[in-house]
């Protein structure tokens, strides 16, 4: 059903628009006590956690940690230095992911004993952390705002190009649609990466170049659609009439043939969105998408397939959005579906 397309859909524009508002979460952060942290529906850090992030600061501190317990959410520890710890020394630990501002309990005479008392900083991580440690649900929310905007700005590029393209031939007609379509059929002739590479080598990475390298090929199947369609239409009555009467060729271009490909065009565009989508992400798995911080689907699952053995889930996480994002725009595609 055509309805669950826009149910899916809605649900990952949802997830990608609004839940940076709902959650707060920044796409950018990164948190160095979390790389590759698994998912949880708890916040971290685990007991595990806190006691490496604690070793970590004893060993900034030039200190052994023990005693170390939690409680009250907050860890307490007892640290030993070889000599006199500075109190300075401990912000530290406020510069850690996993702990707050420590305050000192008690310390002794000689200065290198002294029992301190952290907060823990909650961090919720319910996808968990790639390999910079940053927290993967923000960065899938960031992946879905490009892919869609991806799929709708390089489809509509690519609508428009080929549906003006395609109408000038048609109506045309003769040698001028002969040369306009051989145009065509040399383009599609055209190594789409190899064109990519050429891009990227002369203009550099770019959020633009997606555009232009997208919009260079997929424009192509609807040129070839709307010739067929205004070749039919420019015999249609209508046409004619207006012709009989005077009307200029863009004239009627705009006013007749172009509103009856509307149809052929919504039609085309449920088929070309996920297309783009899928281009966008190859050229993104490949290295010449988008740059970091930015992100998309496509370079999360590069990332995950590198560390598919010991962070499976940087892989599977991507790999559900996308197909989330393909399922809607399948039964978008197909209106003959039903219950």
């Amino acid at each position: 059903m055509r309805g669950w397309g826009f149910v899916w859909i809605g649900l990952v524009a949802a997830f990608s628009l609004l839940g940076p508002l709902a959650t707060g979460a920044e796409f950018a952060r990164v948190y160095p006590d979390y790389v590759r942290a698994a998912p949880s529906l708890t916040p971290h850090p685990t007991a595990d956690e806190a006691r490496a992030a604690l070793a970590r600061v004893a060993g900034r501190l030039r200190a052994e940690a023990s005693e170390f317990m939690i409680e009250g959410g907050a860890a307490r520890v007892r640290l030993v230095g070889r000599i006199a710890l500075d109190p300075r020394a401990l912000v530290y630990f406020e510069r850690s992911d996993a702990f707050g501002a420590a305050r000192t309990l008690s310390v002794s005479a000689d200065g290198r004993e002294r029992e301190v008392v952290a907060p823990i900083k909650p961090l919720w991580l319910p996808l968990g952390a790639d390999a910079n440690g940053r927290n993967l649900m923000a960065r899938l929310m960031l992946a879905g705002r490009v892919s869609l905007l991806v799929g709708a700005l390089g489809s509509a590029v690519a609508l428009g190009i080929g549906v003006a393209y395609g109408m000038v031939a048609g109506y045309a007609g003769g040698k001028i649609d002969l040369m306009m379509m051989r145009f065509v059929d040399a383009l599609y002739a055209l190594p789409f990466i190899f064109f990519v590479i050429l891009l990227t080598a002369f203009f550099g990475r770019s959020f633009l170049l997606i555009f232009v390298a997208i919009g260079a090929v997929e424009w192509l199947d609807m040129a070839r659609l709307a010739r067929g369609a205004t070749l039919s239409l420019k015999r249609r009555e209508f046409v004619l009439a207006a012709r009989s009467l005077g009307a200029r060729p863009s004239a009627i271009l705009m006013r007749h043939i172009a509103p009856n490909l509307a149809g052929l065009a919504f039609a085309y565009l449920a088929t070309l969105a996920p297309r783009v989508i899928l281009v966008e992400s190859f050229l993104s798995f490949l290295g010449l998408g988008v740059r970091e911080p930015l992100t998309s689907v496509g370079v999360l699952v590069a990332d995950g397939a590198r560390h598919i053995e010991d962070a499976p889930w940087l892989l599977i996480a991507p790999s559900l959005l996308m197909m989330a994002l393909l399922y809607g725009f399948a039964f978008l595609a197909d209106p003959s579906r039903r219950r």
